[in-house]
């Protein structure tokens, strides 16, 4: 599965802070207490859920140290809050927005959002190149946001493939670890598929390019029309319009 985009999130929570959860008397040493460190956990999972609500999905939120040359002002109000354009698996960022206070400040903290499922992994070390066989995988429970790349999920989609780098034993088996395949040679006839808003239609055509998987391929139809898609199957090219 490819690893998912996280849109940007609205501000998702207000914490009212009677004493202030980040005190100017100790910015020396400032970071969060208990309460705010729970609030900032609750929407790191919150932003992940849209693409984390699967079964066999478990999310663990690990909230880091804010930066210990932070010096800031006494606050009443902290908006904890996902900065646009930042993942919401993986290593991301938390804002917090001082709203009301003396001096009004906003920084961030380091998060890692982990989502475990399970997914193949190597028995042993092996080098690229290596064709898989489905003795040299095994199924695991994995982080698999924790590395770019979608995790292989299943053993039809490993099996025959060939390794494009080498890869520890116990690595995680990703999408991108496997060699692009390719699914015609220049000059094949090939089955061209159009789509578009609510239609379809299929004909025929003569690759111009190899079709190499997921990579775009130009093709001569009947018409004598030159057109460029994508190869995403043995002898199919795929053309959204």
């Amino acid at each position: 599965m490819n690893r998912p985009s996280a849109s940007p999130l609205p501000i998702l929570a207000t914490l009212v802070l009677a004493t202030g959860m980040v005190s100017g008397a100790r910015a020396q040493q400032a970071d969060l207490d208990a309460g705010l460190r729970a609030e900032v956990s609750r929407l790191a999972q919150e932003a992940a859920a849209p693409t984390t609500q699967q079964p066999g999905l478990r999310v663990q939120v690990e909230v880091g140290q804010m930066d210990p040359r932070l010096h800031l002002a006494p606050c009443q109000r902290i908006q904890p809050y996902l900065p646009a354009g930042l993942p919401a698996w993986g290593r991301t960022r938390i804002g917090l927005k001082c709203t009301q206070g003396a001096k009004p400040w906003n920084i961030s903290v380091p998060v890692t959002v982990h989502v475990f499922r399970q997914a193949l992994v190597l028995r042993d070390a092996l080098p690229g190149g290596t064709e898989l066989e489905a003795g040299q995988l095994m199924p695991a429970e994995v982080d698999v946001a924790a590395a770019p790349g979608a995790a292989v999920l299943d053993f039809a989609q490993a099996v025959g493939r060939t390794l494009s780098r080498p890869l520890p034993a116990g690595a995680t088996l990703r999408v991108t670890d496997l060699k692009a395949r390719q699914w015609f040679a220049a000059g094949e006839t090939v089955r061209v598929v159009a789509n578009g808003p609510g239609w379809a239609a299929a004909t025929e055509g003569r690759a111009m390019t190899p079709g190499i998987e997921g990579q775009l391929v130009r093709v001569r139809v009947e018409s004598g029309k030159l057109l460029t898609g994508k190869a995403v199957a043995d002898g199919t090219v795929e053309i959204n319009l």
